[in-house]
Parts: structure tokens; sequence; C-alpha cells
């Protein structure tokens, strides 16, 4: 049994399908991240967790303790679990102390246990010494840290968090990754976070849940995720792929090769894929292709074609290339000086190249 058990979870508003039956199993002091576009389901799913919706179907449980059902709800403020919001929701009257002190207040804590506790919370954010001030006075990432306080100050077994970097600017979003994943691992609480930012999700989380239409698409750490993708939602999702359509001429249990245009790659089939295979698409990221002019010894795919042209990153170079027709999106060394129309070989090793069915199929 996990931690945290969500069996079946469905859950319908009016017509809208937003949960289709989700499963999921959490390990305590684990970091998950629902991730997904808009409308995906994944905030739903949160909320469900939290006790602020009702389950259409299935079960939650924590520690072996149902916690939802359709029969019945536990309220929010009996879970044991915080939530810190995307707008924050600090009181903008109180100062930071009175904020992160309140749910302490309402539990009647003892003043000389809310102070040790609100200080030491505070330190632990990075918030000591700014106890007088008003939400007004402070920074976007100071808001923030004022709003995890708060959450952390009740001593949560589970910590939800929705979406809350997605207000803040890049270099300030990319600090409190940082600062989000230490404390994570410096109170040991469970965190589940929902975001919709492919990056933050792979800096954080020890496994992601990718949800698509109410529905889970694959669950895994962010590299299985990133370098094996269940499917092309989930290889789209996560960045830039190439998407070559294909046709197999040769299968194994793990393996086949594909005929891409004229020319041939082998490539391993993604997680689930089992059956005779026909038409399929080959998904390979623009960085696991090395551009040249000769292929190397080694034993790997090589696809030949013609550079259309190239951008400067900066850090990387993006080029284009032409592969019997089809565009070949290629990222590598800055440094490289070929000429658009150039003859190229694009080498890739074997594993880099998945095989997943092909949209619609």
């Amino acid at each position: 049994m996990a931690f945290i058990d969500i069996i079946g979870i469905a859950k319908r508003f009016g017509g809208l399908a937003a949960l289709l039956g989700v499963d999921l199993a959490v390990e305590e002091r684990e970091f998950i991240t629902l991730l997904g576009p808009s409308g995906c389901g994944k905030t739903t799913m949160l909320r469900t967790l939290a006790g602020f919706l009702t389950p259409d179907a299935g079960a939650i449980k924590v520690a072996g303790r149902l916690l939802s059902s359709p029969q019945g709800v536990l309220a929010p403020e009996q879970r044991r679990m915080g939530m810190v919001f995307q707008n924050y929701a600090v009181w903008p009257h109180m100062s930071v102390f009175e904020n992160v002190a309140f749910g302490l207040r309402v539990a009647r804590v003892a003043q000389a246990e809310i102070a040790q506790r609100v200080a030491r919370v505070l330190a632990a954010v990075g918030l000591e010494g700014l106890e007088g001030r008003h939400p007004g006075q402070l920074s976007g990432g100071q808001q923030q840290r004022v709003a995890l306080a708060r959450s952390l100050v009740v001593e949560p077994t589970i910590l939800l968090l929705d979406e809350p970097l997605s207000n803040l600017d890049a270099k300030l979003r990319e600090r409190m990754r940082g600062e989000l994943k230490t404390l994570q691992r410096r109170t040991g609480i469970t965190f589940i976070h929902v975001t919709h930012d492919q990056a933050e999700a792979m800096a954080l989380s020890d496994r992601i849940v990718v949800f698509n239409q109410g529905a889970v698409q694959q669950v895994g750490t962010p590299r299985e995720v990133y370098e094996r993708p269940a499917n092309l939602f989930v290889a789209d999702f996560m960045g830039l792929v190439n998407k070559l359509p294909g046709t197999v001429i040769a299968q194994t249990a793990d393996k086949a090769r594909v005929r891409i245009g004229a020319q041939t790659l082998d490539a391993e089939l993604s997680h689930g894929l089992d059956g005779p295979l026909t038409t399929v698409t080959v998904a390979i990221r623009p960085e696991a292709i090395r551009l040249g002019t000769t292929a190397p010894d080694a034993p790997a795919n090589v696809l030949r074609g013609r550079l259309l042209e190239s951008a400067f990153l900066g850090n990387i170079v993006d080029h284009q290339v032409d592969v019997d027709g089809m565009l070949v999106r290629v990222q590598g060394d800055r440094r490289h000086g070929l000429a658009a129309g150039s003859a190229v070989a694009l080498t890739i090793a074997i594993g880099d190249c998945v095989v997943m069915r092909s949209e619609g199929d």
C-alpha cells in the first residue's frame, strides 16, 4: 500500500468529463508533479485530493485512511494537508508573522509555541527579519515564501502546490525551483505539485504524472518521461521532437527496423507497444542527433540529407535538415560551421530513436 492511493477517480462538470478514472500511487516524501496543458484535469485532481471536490467515482486514501469517495469527503481542514495557491492568497492587512501564524491561532496553539514555530519556518524559507512587514512591502518571491511558510507551519504531512511559481519572472522562478526542492528534502513532506511548465516539472520532480483530457498518459521519472515517452502526446508536450513517419520492415520483441523515406533506421519500441506493427512514427529529440559530413564507425543509425539553414541561439545552433523531403531539427555544437546546402550525415544512437503508434491509430 502506498502513502497516497488514488483509485479510479472520476469527476464530471455537467457534460464535461474532467477526470477519467485516474489511478496513482504516491510514496511518502516523494515530490510528484501533475503536468499537462490547460484543461487537462491536473488542477481538478489536486482539488479533489485536497477535499474541495467530491469525486463521482473512485476513492482517495492516505496511509490507509479513506478521505474521499462518492459517499463522503473528509473536510480539507481535517486532512493535515497544506495548500499553496497560484495567487499566493496572503492577507494584505496582516504582517508576515500574522499571515504565517493564522492557522496556528485557528487551531488554538499556545502563544509561546506559535512564536517558536513561526520563527522556525520563516528561517526555513529565508524570511527571518521580515516578520513585521506587510505583503505590499514584499517582492513576488517573498510573498510566495510567505504562502509556503503559512502552509508549512501547521506541519502538514502533504503539501499541495497549484502552479505556485507561474506569477514570478523567469529568473526568480528558476531560483524558487531550487528553494522548493531544497525545502522538500529538508522537511521530508510529500509534495504534490501542479504545473504546465515542462522545465519546472523536470527540475523539481522525483516523478512526473502527465495528464491529457482527464486521463493519465504516463507516470515516470523526468528522464523516463523525456527520453522514453509513452505516446506522441507525451513526446510532443515534453519539448522539441522530430516525428518521422515510417513503415516497419522487421520487428523483434523490443526493437524495429523502420523505413524512413528511402532510408532505414533501427529503433526501440515505446513502453507498452506490442503486436505486429506497420505504419509508425519514430520520435527523435533534436539534441540526440549528431550532425556531420561523414558517419562514424561506431554502430548507429545514419540518415543522409541536405542542410537547409542554421540559426545561432547562443549556447547551441538549431539546424534544419531535409531528409528525403522530411524536415529534421538538429540542435548541436555552436561551433559547427557547415554552410546551407551542404550534404550532411545525421548520426543517432539506436536507443535515442523511439517507435510509437502514429497519431490516429
